[in-house]
């Protein structure tokens, strides 16, 4: 029974911060300043409100799960990726399997051109925002004309009494080739390592998380130079394998979705939080269970084609445990 009393208790002690790329969380509403003509009841998607509800359920359930088995209750702190508007996050924290759980959001609109940004979904009964701003990174076609993709969103408050900062990305995808693109990782990886110092220059000691869909593995340069440039932990490098990852292209598994930590989570001070472990969520149930591409993510759609899944992501994350 004591066991059981000091299992409970350590599990009290601890959070979950996750990230989840959530694959096009469009409403169903024609929004003439966005790309979203996709994801219409018109279009040969067909996304309907049923669709549309299904989806949001079932992003909720994976949310809700997320960490349960390692703390007990639902995540504090959530990334989300692919969000079209405040609509959709409404909806989402409305949502079935999220409704009792006191999700508060912060997001803002992005110029992205295909009209999806990034947002920080939090229990705001154990994390209090004080402040919150967006970056912009500044890229340019082979035009000379401006690139728009997603902002960075930083988000400042307190985990029960820490303070702490969170930076969540998206950052430009590989569709045009890995090598043709990586200039643009590169430059949002300059920004994030121009949001920590900043951050740094004001409080040293500053706590500091950066998580996202980075569009490349902790291995690729964007990441190392982050990494070794602000001296972060990057516990995602050693759970990317042949076999694992967050998400899969032409059967190979890749890791860009990623939470990382400045090296001040490793103190053991009282009352403060510090890493415990980190992992991918991939529950079979977010999985696809046959086929040739069984084991990989049980995707909404493959191109034009409706799955009715959640995401080609799984999400990511990580315990942080208060020090007694």
């Amino acid at each position: 029974m004591s066991n059981f009393i000091e299992e409970n208790e350590s599990k009290q002690l601890k959070h979950t911060i996750a990230f989840y790329n959530l694959e096009n969380l469009f409403d169903i509403t024609d929004d003439p300043k966005t790309n979203d003509n996709d994801f219409l009841p018109t279009n040969t998607k067909k996304w309907t409100t049923k669709r549309y509800k299904d989806k949001l359920r079932k992003l909720g359930f994976a949310i809700s799960n997320i960490g349960l088995k390692e703390t007990d209750k639902h995540p504090a702190i959530i990334g989300l990726a692919e969000i079209e508007n405040d609509t959709v996050l409404k909806d989402l924290i409305a949502s079935k399997h999220l409704d009792d759980c006191n999700y508060h959001f912060v997001h803002y609109d992005s110029l992205d051109e295909r009209g999806i940004d990034v947002a920080l979904l939090y229990d705001s009964t154990c994390f209090k925002v004080t402040n919150s701003e967006t970056f912009s990174i500044h890229l340019t076609n082979e035009e000379g004309l401006p690139d728009y993709t997603r902002d960075i969103l930083l988000v400042s408050g307190f985990l029960e009494d820490e303070e702490i900062q969170v930076i969540v990305n998206h950052w430009s995808s590989r569709r045009e080739g890995e090598n043709e693109t990586e200039f643009k990782r590169i430059a949002a990886s300059n920004k994030v390592t121009e949001i920590i110092d900043n951050l740094k220059a004001k409080n040293k000691n500053v706590k500091i998380m950066v998580i996202g869909d980075f569009n490349d593995d902790p291995t690729n340069n964007s990441i190392m130079q982050l990494v070794e440039s602000q001296d972060l932990f990057n516990p995602m490098q050693s759970l990317l394998s042949y076999s694992r990852g967050s998400t899969s292209h032409n059967f190979r598994w890749n890791l860009f979705d990623q939470i990382m930590f400045t090296k001040n989570f490793f103190e053991t001070v009282p009352n403060t939080f510090s890493f415990s472990n980190a992992n991918i969520f991939d529950d079979d149930f977010l999985k696809l269970f046959n086929g040739k591409y069984k084991g990989k993510p049980f995707r909404t759609y493959i191109g034009k084609k409706y799955q009715g899944g959640y995401s080609d992501h799984f999400p990511v994350y990580a315990i942080v445990e208060k020090n007694s």
